[in-house]
């Protein structure tokens, strides 16, 4: 039977850490039921393995009869699993100015429009130097105006806000499946 007193940031009660009258049994080569926290940590022993506590707050709790440097590691295996398969948002950013043409405008609504296309949401945003800051009402049209030439990939997730000498507009791209269902039917 292995102790690992050592391990104090460990999550799990093992061995004689678990304190309560009675448990429920799972693991291989085990027969599952209730059986009382004794009898479990000699079941333990006599396999020479660790009995471990995973779910503290099942009424009794469960308990598992493995090796705990095994069982640790498997765990840490599919946190990894979960963090690969969670989906990392990207958010690319495109900046005017209160007085941008035309081309360059469109130059840059060309470019949010491929970003949308690839998943990422944009934040577009005007900067004031100076004494631009008198033009917010442009800047919150030239916002207003993108997100409306957008609205076919995008959709807005936060209105024009003016932060400091920064007006922000958020877009997240619509579901590519939707936009799909959508064109045929037109």
């Amino acid at each position: 039977m292995r102790n690992n007193f050592r391990d104090t940031k460990d999550q799990h009660r093992i061995n004689e850490r678990i304190r309560v009258p009675e448990v429920r049994l799972v693991g291989d080569n085990v027969e599952q039921g209730i059986y009382p926290t004794r009898e479990a940590l000699r079941i333990a022993e006599e396999k020479e393995l660790d009995l471990v506590e995973i779910s503290p707050t099942a009424v009794p709790p469960v308990c598992r009869i493995t090796d705990y440097q095994k069982f640790l590691y498997q765990q840490k295996k599919k946190q990894k699993e979960q963090k690969a398969k969670a989906v990392k948002i990207v958010v690319k950013e495109i900046r005017f100015g209160p007085q941008t043409d035309d081309h360059d405008y469109n130059f840059k609504l060309k470019h949010a429009k491929s970003f949308l296309e690839e998943g990422a949401k944009v934040k577009a945003y005007v900067f004031f130097k100076g004494r631009s800051i008198l033009f917010k009402e442009q800047g919150e049209v030239l916002l207003l105006r993108f997100a409306n030439d957008l609205e076919d990939y995008a959709r807005v997730e936060q209105l024009p806000v003016l932060e400091g000498k920064r007006m922000i507009i958020m877009l997240t791209p619509k579901k590519q499946g939707s936009a799909k269902k959508e064109q045929p039917s037109e």
